[in-house]
């Protein structure tokens, strides 16, 4: 489980990432953000080692806001091969240096999105240690035997192996399967009390949550697909 300190950040992760998104491929801005926290939940390492949130941020500096999906992952020494991945460092109040990470393309963040998917674990969340976050929803679709179905890796997959383009970032997942992060979301057609949820051609599992809009409305959408290629 992991713990949520009430402390200090310096930078914090907002000035990070309004550095940071401009240089995605995916950013549909033109020059700076000007960034609100709009929502997002947490997921643990079994390890104990590594943080994983998942944030939702909304870029109000052009004519129409634009809300990404930015997971983050959080270690306390770099990981190696991964330099192209650093959104920048932190000095956390409590646990001194921390390297925070693009989660698209640390392994971490991937078997543990993969195993939400899978209903393996459980979304927590964003703020309070040791709670589930209920407005994260997820499902795995298949054919015969569920059991059959999950795709349970081994162990973390290896550094540099996702693929960002301009719709989002496609990370691998086992038996040749992909799972896509939708970076610029989108609320679906039904209110944040509906949890159903309709998924693109080819889906075979997915995670969807809410996030708090700009005219202070709650409203939901897919944040991640997982299909056969990785490309639903």
């Amino acid at each position: 489980m992991a713990v949520i300190h009430n402390t200090s950040l310096k930078p914090t992760k907002l000035e990070l990432l309004t550095a940071w998104l401009p240089g995605r491929p995916w950013y549909r801005g033109e020059g700076a953000p000007v960034l609100a926290k709009a929502g997002g939940f947490r997921l643990d390492d079994p390890a104990g080692e590594v943080g994983i949130e998942v944030i939702v941020v909304t870029d109000t500096a052009g004519p129409q806001a634009t809300t990404y999906l930015v997971p983050l992952t959080y270690r306390g020494a770099p990981l190696d091969g991964a330099q192209d991945a650093l959104v920048g460092t932190m000095e956390h109040g409590v646990l001194g240096r921390r390297w925070a990470y693009d989660a698209g393309h640390d392994p971490v963040f991937a078997a543990q999105l993969l195993a939400l998917v899978e209903g393996r674990v459980q979304a927590q969340d964003q703020n309070v240690s040791d709670r589930p976050d209920p407005e994260v929803t997820r499902a795995r679709t298949g054919h015969g035997d569920p059991a059959a179905d999950v795709i349970v890796p081994t162990a973390p997959g290896p550094v540099g192996t996702a693929a960002d383009d301009r719709d989002g970032t496609r990370l691998p997942a086992p038996q040749g399967a992909g799972l896509r992060l939708h970076r610029v979301l989108e609320p679906s057609p039904v209110t944040a009390a509906d949890r159903s949820t309709t998924l693109p051609p080819g889906a075979t599992g997915y995670v969807a949550g809410a996030w708090q809009a700009p005219d202070g409305s709650r409203v939901r959408g897919l944040f991640a697909v997982l299909s056969a290629d990785g490309t639903a």
